[in-house]
């Protein structure tokens, strides 16, 4: 069993929104909570001190990523994935599954595991469940996730069923090569966009008793309709005092309506692949660092932002540093994003808390809208 601990801490009368407090092995996360793209053990062009200073609670990596390149064995050496990033808080590992789908083809998929090649070396690897849970235990990361099935979109119904229900035979042997009392292992939720089925996968992984849980498989081209009707499917059929992490969905709009169907933990690349394209996140809405009218704008990216982007630097000068390809601009502009993504996060606590989850989304709403214009 996990060490790990999850008590929620405002419960809102009007949705499943909720803050909580999660106990790992590195420290306490409070939810709901963003976790930055780690994959590679970096958030791309930050070091972990600036991360840690614009307020990230947790990072999200990938096994898969971290076995092909150092190699697990090298990050064990060096003292398991938190020592050898420097980073002092918790982190969350995706087994890769996403990853090792999009590089296999359908003869690749077998009930004992996906075999691909690997981009790095071409040699052919089988990456099976057992082999995805003993890298995030030799990584040593406080969270880990079973091997699943990663279904496309759109995808017909029977492949789907199938698939969840490898997944949920995948998720039995995860558990059973298992062995970190420190470490917790989430089950994952499939489904695709069929309703039934996420609620059927939901209520199958519940009854393996993880201590946490995932929801994969969205924000893969869906609609946000869709996406929503399955993740709701999802959430009546898993636990209310479990931990809910939604993959790969982080639009600040998508956040706040996600968190209100009662997720706890996000995760995304959004705010650092955004920066990396010049494109900045205000809450006056999206910033394009390279647009002409910002050439001699002597104003900071935010008045009262107080990361290092927006302490003494002018718009003009980070759009200058954008043209000439300076890598600096990106990672001002990515430690800006981020704490963008960590003040929203407060506010999304700081709403649920005061049940005014929607005044929250209406702003955001209109920012959004704002974006497409």
């Amino acid at each position: 069993m996990s060490d790990m601990s999850f008590k929620i801490t405002a419960q809102s009368a009007t949705s499943r929104a909720r803050t909580a407090e999660l106990h790992v092995a590195h420290g306490t996360v409070v939810t709901p909570a963003f976790m930055p793209c780690a994959s590679r053990g970096v958030v791309r062009a930050c070091g972990s001190e600036d991360v840690a200073a614009s307020g990230v609670q947790i990072l999200v990596s990938n096994a898969y990523h971290l076995y092909l390149q150092p190699g697990m064995e090298v990050v064990e050496a060096c003292g398991g994935l938190h020592r050898f990033m420097s980073w002092h808080g918790p982190v969350l590992t995706d087994s890769g599954g996403f990853q090792v789908f999009s590089l296999a083809g359908p003869k690749d998929i077998a009930e004992e595991g996906v075999t691909f090649r690997s981009p790095v070396d071409g040699n052919k690897i089988l990456f099976t469940p057992e082999l995805a849970v003993e890298i995030q235990n030799r990584l040593g990361s406080d969270v880990a996730m079973p091997l699943d099935e990663c279904c496309p979109y759109p995808a017909e119904r029977d492949y789907v069923q199938h698939s969840l229900e490898r997944t949920l035979r995948w998720a039995e042997r995860c558990q059973a090569a298992h062995g970190r009392d420190d470490q917790a292992l989430f089950g994952i939720v499939q489904g695709g966009c069929y309703p039934d089925l996420r609620e059927l996968s939901a209520a199958e992984t519940a009854r393996l008793d993880f201590p946490g849980y995932a929801i994969g498989g969205l924000s893969v081209g869906e609609s946000r309709e869709e996406m929503l009707e399955a993740l709701r499917a999802a959430m009546s059929a898993l636990p209310a005092e479990a931990p809910v992490h939604l993959m790969g969905v982080g639009t600040p709009l998508d956040i706040v309506d996600c968190a209100a169907e009662g997720v706890d933990l996000f995760d995304c690349v959004l705010p650092t692949r955004n920066a990396r394209h010049g494109s900045v996140m205000t809450w006056a809405g999206p910033l394009r660092i390279l647009n002409a009218t910002y050439a001699t704008d002597p104003r900071p990216l935010e008045e009262g932002c107080d990361c290092p982007c927006c302490r003494g630097l002018s718009r003009a000068y980070l759009r200058h540093l954008f043209k000439a390809k300076e890598p600096l601009a990106w990672r001002l502009l990515s430690l800006h994003n981020l704490r963008f993504y960590t003040d929203l996060m407060r506010r999304v606590r700081e709403a649920i808390a005061a049940d005014r989850l929607n005044d929250l989304r209406g702003h955001l709403s209109a920012w959004t809208q704002r974006d497409r214009s």
